[in-house]
């Protein structure tokens, strides 16, 4: 698996996570500054597009993980 496929896994998994447990209507809902998560993942992706670094991949490539054909950050 490369980089860019575990940080769309992972960015998904946040976000859906972080909504679930923010959303008021939710079974697991626990606080709505939950949702503050949500807006921050959504931040990172959009900076990283903008900008190309990507803390996630970083950290991935240290560990060993082979980088995708893409750039950073589901790109």
């Amino acid at each position: 698996m490369t980089t860019e496929r575990i940080i769309r896994i992972m960015a998904g998994f946040f976000i859906l996570l972080s909504l679930a447990l923010g959303f008021d209507g939710s079974p697991i809902f626990v606080s709505k500054w939950f949702l503050a998560f949500t807006a921050f993942v959504g931040f990172n992706l959009l900076q990283s597009g903008f900008t190309g670094f990507c803390p996630p991949e970083k950290l991935l490539t240290k560990l060993g993980v082979k980088k995708g054909s893409g750039g950073s950050c589901c790109g």
